[in-house]
């Protein structure tokens, strides 16, 4: 068996490399088969390839699976099969528009795999909840329907905020390697290891995401980013600290819900939360019926340009990520 330090440097790279050299391939693969979509923040309106859900997913799998081989743990068997779901759900949305409930009510399945293995493997989640400073509380039965709305929380919250181009894959490469550190901290070090190709897929994505983007994570992207995110913090035992690392996104995701007060696809929507101005800057719409999001928030005051206000959220997320670590170490100091 592989010492654990030389494991995760070889599923970290296996992670990387996949999407790095995949993403490309991909790339051409939707630009031939015409599975493009506009990219209206651009000026010139250009086309942009989607989804790359599938490298990420491949970058994802290839890694979690290699680890899985080496130490056989139900944790990860629980991270790969939630995040294979939730991919295939996100696939589906992709390849046609569904109901706003569709996705939550899909993700919320995507779930069941870890509290079955939880049944047959104990250890694979905690029927608690672990508090900076104050400690666990034990919530068996509330637990379980944690663990249901959990998935279907972080993968639509990392769908909402999937908005600009390189945000998503840039906000989840800061919030995973926080949660890493996070996890590293708190002495959880086979998960930390587990979480590492996240971070990673995340980050090689960006390469071919970021503004510019040359390809979209599309729904199977995101809600597998998400979802992989969720699974994590829920066999972790970080379910605070991971919140902690989201807030903005959530933050976001809150701000959408509470302002158009039902759940609804973003290409649905009859009015943008921002506008364009003669110079292709982005200036929070002055429609009334329009949802309150984040990144209108941003250029309330000033318009502002994509890559500014991408930019400002990732300042948030790493505002967030070192709350995040700061919690961990109130754990680990209550420990």
């Amino acid at each position: 068996m592989l010492d654990k330090t030389i494991a995760a440097v070889v599923i970290s790279a296996i992670a990387f490399v996949t999407v790095y050299l995949l993403t490309p391939i991909l790339i051409k693969t939707l630009e031939k088969r015409k599975l493009v979509v506009k990219d209206y923040n651009r000026v010139g309106g250009a086309v942009v390839p989607r989804p790359g859900g599938p490298s990420i997913l491949a970058g994802i799998m290839a890694s979690e699976i290699v680890l899985y081989a080496l130490y056989s743990s139900a944790a990860i068997l629980a991270i790969i099969i939630t995040t294979f779901l939730a991919f295939l759900v996100g696939l589906a949305d992709d390849r046609k528009v569904l109901g706003g409930w569709f996705k939550p009510l899909a993700l919320a399945g995507s779930a069941i795999p870890i509290i079955l293995l939880g049944i047959y493997a104990p250890g694979v989640y905690e029927s608690h909840l672990a508090f900076p400073l104050f400690g666990h509380v034990r919530i068996p039965e509330l637990y379980i329907a944690l663990i249901i709305f959990m998935i279907p929380i972080t993968g639509n919250t990392i769908n909402s905020i999937d908005v600009l181009n390189g945000v998503a894959s840039g906000f989840m490469t800061i919030a995973s390697f926080a949660l890493t550190i996070s996890l590293f901290i708190v002495h959880n070090y086979d998960i930390a290891i587990a979480s590492l190709p996240l971070g990673f897929v995340s980050l090689a994505f960006y390469k071919y995401h970021k503004f510019p983007s040359r390809i979209f994570p599309g729904d199977s992207g995101a809600l597998t980013l998400g979802a992989m995110y969720g699974a994590i913090a829920i066999v972790g035992h970080v379910e605070i600290i991971a919140a902690v690392a989201l807030l903005p996104a959530v933050i976001n995701s809150f701000l959408f819900l509470s302002s158009v007060k039902r759940i609804i696809e973003h290409r649905q929507l009859k009015s943008n939360p921002v506008e364009h101005t003669e110079d292709s800057k982005l200036k929070a719409t002055t429609h009334k019926d329009a949802p309150v999001t984040l990144v209108r928030l941003i250029v309330a005051n000033r318009p502002m340009t994509e890559k500014e206000v991408g930019f400002t959220i990732f300042k948030l997320a790493l505002f967030s990520a070192a709350l995040a670590i700061i919690t961990a170490f109130m754990m680990d100091v209550h420990i």
